[in-house]
């Protein structure tokens, strides 16, 4: 099971990259929660249809994961990620995504994000 969910969200994540939001919803519950810690917290498809659409307006994200780490409901997905402003400006940060999973759809988010400087490894 950990390896379909891991392979999920590969695929919804490649889909937010290309733009396709709806293509990623479709990897949703339609209950998701999504908590960004220290931020907000996003409750249902819609309130994160609503995030995406006003956070991706100049474009999608460019999105790397350097690690997947998957156990029974759990993916956890080390990376970065930058958005654009509508200045035009580019804002980089690394993530640690812990996604909860459950019946192969992406139920849950526990998101902790912090800012980095450009080109720096999303690891530690």
């Amino acid at each position: 099971m950990s390896e379909n969910n891991k392979a999920a969200l590969v695929e919804a994540n490649a889909a937010v990259t290309r733009g396709d939001y709806e293509g990623f919803l479709s990897f949703c519950t339609d209950d998701t929660l999504w908590v960004f810690v220290g931020d907000r917290t996003l409750r249902g498809k819609e309130a994160v249809r609503r995030w995406m659409a006003a956070t991706c307006r100049q474009g999608p994200p460019g999105l790397t994961v350097d690690h997947l780490i998957a156990e029974g409901d759990f993916v956890t997905a080390l990376g970065g990620v930058s958005t654009r402003s509508e200045d035009g400006k580019v804002a980089h940060h690394s993530y640690c995504d812990v996604w909860r999973f459950r019946g192969g759809k992406m139920a849950e988010l526990k998101a902790f994000v912090v800012e980095s400087e450009p080109g720096s490894p999303s690891e530690a």
